[in-house]
């Protein structure tokens, strides 16, 4: 591996980072009624995604959707089977008890996300419906179609989902 790809893996990473960093420093800004520096906060972030996708496809890895979906796959198999294990028992360990909520939180979606991801792999094709999704916007999790009344991980109530356009 050269140099150069070394620096592209961390230059997505930060850029990606940074994305959201500042996505959550603009609905604080925003919830604080400083619309100004959420909105310089917002167009940061859409420049340092410009940035991120940019580093990902000079890295070769935006491939053909078959291949984008099999990637997601190893991804949230990994984050399920290993990373999240890990992340819990750490956790545990420190009886540190908002990094083992977040990290419960994101194992439970994750396996949801694997299954939803395997399932669109089998069903991959143009003429396919499209499915509605919701996102709970407490632990993540993620509905496909209809949303229940009350998330099965949080239990946050279906008024407050995100419905993904």
């Amino acid at each position: 591996m050269t140099k150069s790809i070394d620096d592209l893996k961390a230059a997505f990473a930060g850029e990606s980072q940074a994305n959201r960093r500042y996505l959550a420093f603009a609905k604080k800004a925003e919830d604080e009624g400083y619309l100004q520096a959420a909105k310089l906060f917002r167009a940061a972030a859409a420049a340092e995604t410009v940035h991120a996708l940019n580093h990902l496809r000079a890295l070769g890895e935006v491939k053909s959707t078959a291949e984008n979906i099999q990637a997601a796959i190893r991804g949230e198999n990994y984050e399920a089977t290993v990373m999240y294990p890990d992340f819990i028992a750490d956790a545990e360990k420190d009886q540190d008890k908002k990094a083992l909520a977040s990290f419960r939180y994101a194992l439970a979606v994750e396996k949801v996300h694997e299954a939803l991801y395997t399932k669109a792999l089998e069903a991959l094709s143009k003429d396919a419906p499209v499915a509605e999704y919701y996102v709970c916007p407490i632990c993540g999790y993620t509905f496909e179609g209809s949303a229940p009344d009350r998330c099965p991980v949080c239990n946050t109530p279906s008024t407050r989902f995100e419905k993904i356009s």
